[in-house]
């Protein structure tokens, strides 16, 4: 397949070119000016059109709150267990769920999605494309990170149950570190002798790839004090960490900024729901960029309609955001944020071939998506 005539914003360069984009299987072969086109090469006409790569969100729970089903189709949180690492979103994922075929038709082609934040360790997040038939055959990346909460939502969740204070979050999340970390070293020290491995533990091996750093741990913060527990608790464990939401960040951003973790900010098209969302701005993301902070702009789907991701980057344009930094927010920033850029995130030679297509400024209202492929295939327009 051969996109030509296009103007393309890779989510690379700042500046967007005229330019053609090669597919061969389901990847991207090649990006330049004026290519031939191939015998028998299916050829899409982008004149007068936008190329972007696909959009992605960093922090979703997309396909596990079912579109229009109310507490049936809700399966991102459990309620019965404050501590529930050993969770995975793989397992509620839903790919026939309307809202994944309405995030599709906005351009969204990749979404992080997982557990909610009632728990203080709610399970693992994954990477998934936003067609297909089996979540199986959709993921890009499983596990991306293991999902943690801190602030009203455990408290809320829990005050009946064993969590009424901050410090008690804080408390719980630090224990299950401590015993995880145990658990590995003696699991370790066994050199597979089953008679010293310790009693095999579903919580504890899902926190040994957090503890190794193979996965971070994906911290639900919207207050200024909840992200620095969040920050402290990381570096008391060497372990590495994604700061969600992040709403009060651009009130301690040079703390932000020391951590060296990335932010996923949002969701900020909504009203001050609770207590912890009264500072929230879409200047955030301005704000923390400013500092040298990896921003990602996110929906919290269902929170925002996944479709709306591009228009919460356009409105944090209108509030000072650099166009294409907004333009990264949601296509190689989430990438990196999920540790899948090495697939998505940009129009680039090698990498997958998510393509959108636009009639104008997809951050602006007015603009439409005219057709997104995926992995190479058409799947709408």
């Amino acid at each position: 397949m051969l996109i030509k005539n296009g103007t393309i914003y890779d989510a690379i360069h700042a500046e967007p070119y005229a330019g053609d984009i090669r597919i061969e299987g389901t990847t991207i072969k090649e990006v330049a000016p004026a290519l031939t086109p191939a015998p028998g090469e299916e050829v899409i006409d982008a004149t007068g059109k936008r190329v972007y790569p696909g959009f992605i969100d960093a922090h979703s729970h997309l396909g596990l709150d079912n579109y229009g089903m109310g507490w049936e189709g809700h399966d991102y949180n459990e309620m019965g267990d404050i501590i529930a690492a050993q969770l995975r979103a793989i397992d509620s994922f839903n790919p026939m769920e309307q809202g994944v075929r309405k995030a599709l038709e906005g351009g969204v082609t990749t979404v992080g999605t997982g557990p909610g934040s009632a728990n203080v360790l709610g399970g693992t997040f994954i990477a998934v494309k936003t067609y297909g038939r089996c979540v199986d055959d959709m993921i890009v990346r499983d596990p991306v990170a293991m999902k943690c909460a801190f602030g009203e939502n455990p408290k809320r969740c829990y005050k009946d149950k064993g969590d009424s204070a901050r410090m008690t979050t804080a408390a719980k999340l630090r224990e299950m570190l401590f015993a995880a970390r145990d658990y590995m070293e003696r699991k370790e020290a066994a050199g597979g002798d089953i008679s010293k491995t310790p009693k095999y533990d579903m919580k504890m091996e899902a926190l040994i790839p957090v503890l190794k750093g193979e996965i971070p741990l994906k911290a639900h913060a919207h207050r200024a004090d909840d992200i620095c527990t969040a920050i402290r608790i990381a570096k008391e464990f060497g372990v590495k960490m994604t700061l969600e939401h992040c709403t009060e960040g651009h009130l301690i951003p040079e703390e932000v900024a020391r951590s060296g973790f990335p932010a996923a900010v949002g969701p900020t098209l909504t009203n001050a729901s609770k207590i912890e969302l009264v500072n929230k701005s879409f200047e955030t993301p301005k704000v923390l960029t400013e500092h040298g902070i990896q921003v990602s702009i996110i929906t919290d789907n269902p929170v925002i309609p996944q479709s709306y991701l591009p228009l919460c980057a356009g409105l944090a344009v209108k509030a000072g955001l650099d166009p294409f930094t907004a333009l990264q927010a949601i296509t190689i920033n989430p990438a990196r944020h999920l540790g899948i850029a090495d697939r998505v995130g940009s129009l680039e030679a090698g990498k997958d071939a998510d393509v959108v297509l636009t009639d104008g400024d997809p951050m602006v209202s007015d603009s439409t998506i005219c057709a997104v492929l995926i992995n190479g295939e058409k799947v709408v327009g």
